[in-house]
């Protein structure tokens, strides 16, 4: 009873969660674009975003040997205080403040998916890891669905300040729902000792097992690439659709419905065929996103956005999934966090690469060289399929 009522809170905190970040992430972007017309500048909210994914090997180090619990609580806490720095925000020349916030935001996410990949094996049973991993990343993502449109309406009709104050409630509430979390055992913090010895140690599992591998690297190109093509994606929307900055909103909705559809097959597609297929064919299908934008359509836009939620899903699910599966639980942190960084940080170099890229090539190359990686990365990673399956670690 206990861990059902675990599982029942860590999908509310994903609900919670991914209704607040999809809403601010989207958001941050429409204001930047509203403040100046750059939509270079407004793609730069997600090199903030994901900056900090950079250091993840570090900061899962370093939750290994704190509180797992009280380190959510607080730091969910604490970004909450931090965007409510927002309602100082006033005009152009204090843009430096939102970009604050989005780096402190992103700092919030690498803390808390290291941390919640080491409290999650001592509040559940293990046998129920993977199915709720599946449902609260489908819940996080279906957020898509509803939380982009509701942020732009709320901006549209109150202004920035109204959906920072939102955005501070729901992760209040986040630190609420994390607090009653019972794990049905202790989970003690790791001893102190040499920092990068023991950061390496998660690097070097990762590194040694070739089929995890494939699929976390499946996912470290798309995720990537997503990020170079969104200057490009918001240039389709004023250039080539002529539709307000606040379009973005429903296109993002649209994704949401695709992660939706997407996460309900994720877990069958990974019983029939294994992670790494899940991996290649997400890879596949997000690779026609952006080469669909290219027809400057209404409707094509709604299903390159749909595309792009299902496929982006598939790769970060498949690689969360393995993981998770394949990876013993006293490393299990550390490997989470340098999976992610594999995965996440590099969008932080690629969105200002395609940010620079627009001006100069215009945007559509940067959608056609996203639809070319994507697809051969997900090709490769189909042709692996198979490749030999480990046996999944003991939870011990």
């Amino acid at each position: 009873m206990l861990r059902e009522r675990n599982s029942a809170l860590f999908l509310g905190i994903s609900l919670v969660a991914g209704f607040g970040g999809n809403a601010m992430s989207l958001v941050a972007s429409i204001w930047v674009l509203s403040l100046t017309g750059s939509s270079s500048l407004a793609a730069l909210i997600g090199f903030c975003l994901y900056l900090p994914s950079v250091f993840g090997p570090l900061v899962g180090t370093a939750v290994d040997r704190l509180p797992r619990q009280r380190l959510l609580v607080w730091t969910t806490l604490a970004t909450a205080a931090l965007m409510l720095t927002l309602l100082t925000l006033r005009s152009e020349g204090q843009l430096w403040i939102l970009f604050t916030v989005m780096f402190g935001y992103g700092v919030c996410h690498v803390v808390l998916d290291a941390a919640e990949a080491a409290l999650l094996p001592a509040a559940l049973a293990d046998a129920a890891l993977g199915q709720l991993n599946g449902l609260r990343m489908s819940a996080r993502e279906g957020m898509k669905l509803l939380a982009p449109a509701a942020g732009a309406g709320l901006f549209t009709w109150m202004g920035g300040n109204a959906v920072a104050v939102v955005v501070a409630a729901t992760l209040a509430m986040t630190a609420w729902l994390y607090s009653l979390i019972r794990p049905a055992h202790a989970v003690p913090a790791a001893a102190g000792g040499r920092v990068l010895h023991d950061m390496r140690d998660g690097v070097r599992y990762l590194w040694s097992h070739r089929w995890l591998r494939v699929v976390v690297a499946t996912a470290a190109v798309a995720v990537p690439m997503s990020g170079f093509a969104l200057a490009a994606s918001y240039s389709v929307i004023i250039d080539d659709l002529h539709q307000p900055p606040a379009f973005a909103g429903f296109l993002a909705s649209a994704q949401g419905a695709g992660s939706i559809a997407g996460g309900l097959l994720a877990g069958r597609l990974i019983a029939w065929r294994g992670e790494a297929f899940l991996g290649g064919a997400g890879a596949v299908i997000f690779a026609a996103s952006p080469l669909l934008r290219l027809i400057p359509v209404v409707p094509f836009a709604i299903v390159c956005s749909v595309l792009a939620g299902v496929g982006l899903l598939w790769t970060v699910v498949a690689a969360m999934t393995a993981v998770q599966r394949h990876t013993p639980q006293a490393l299990l942190g550390r490997v989470a966090a340098t999976a992610g960084s594999l995965t996440f940080a590099p969008t932080a170099l690629a969105i200002p690469a395609g940010a620079a890229a627009v001006p100069v090539l215009g945007h559509h190359p940067p959608l056609v060289l996203t639809g070319i990686a994507c697809l051969a990365v997900g090709v490769v990673a189909l042709n692996l399929v198979r490749t030999e399956v480990p046996a999944v670690q003991s939870a011990a």
